[in-house]
């Protein structure tokens, strides 16, 4: 596995999504609201096996860290596609909550401010 497997983020997009609640250069023309993308991922028997004797000697449970990657990938995958369904150019205030869900798998939620910016003249 390369590392480019265990980052994540946004790649291009019409939907710019930031963590901070301006971007420099540009004003909000229209606040449309909150927007969030959510998955839920059981957990895999055999990743639950390998990950309890990886820590009986420690180390990275590197099946577990690209799942939860492709997992937060997927969450915010489908918060962009909802801020463009609603007419959003980008997100403000972007966050992750991750949760266990009943202890059957992990929801990983992504949610943000829907905005309409435009460059400052």
């Amino acid at each position: 596995m390369g590392i480019e497997e265990f980052g994540g983020g946004q790649t291009q997009s019409d939907v710019l999504v930031v963590t901070t609640n301006d971007v420099p250069g540009y004003k909000v023309d229209q606040v449309i609201g909150e927007v969030f993308g959510l998955t839920v991922r059981s957990r895999h028997i055999g990743s639950q096996i390998g990950a309890g004797l990886k820590s009986l000697v420690g180390g990275e449970l590197k099946g577990l860290t690209k799942t939860l990657v492709e997992t937060r990938n997927q969450a915010m995958d489908r918060l962009i596609e909802q801020a463009r369904a609603r007419g959003a150019n980008a997100v403000l205030m972007f966050r992750f909550d991750v949760t266990e869900a009943a202890d059957v798998g992990t929801e990983v939620c992504a949610y943000g401010t829907a905005v309409v910016i435009s460059p400052r003249p």
